[in-house]
């Protein structure tokens, strides 16, 4: 079952909910105001170890798409 983040409409507290899949979308209540929360778009960053211990980023995020020097890959489309 996967974590949703979400933010109070009200108060602007993020949160998590355990929630089945096709449950992502229901009505959730912010577990400090007691308002509607909204679902967020989760984000995430990947790394990937190397065979002589570096870390570097999978997919270009934080570093940039490739072929472009951004970290905002939506300026690369």
């Amino acid at each position: 079952m996967p974590i949703y983040e979400y933010r109070c409409t009200a108060c602007e507290n993020k949160f998590e909910k355990l929630s089945p899949i096709g449950q992502a979308d229901d009505e959730v209540l912010c577990p400090v105001c007691h308002n509607k929360g909204k679902r967020m778009l989760s984000t995430f960053a990947a790394f990937s170890k190397g065979s002589s211990g570096e870390s570097s980023p999978v997919a270009g995020i934080g570093s940039g798409c490739s072929g472009c020097s951004s970290t905002n890959c939506s300026s690369c489309h």
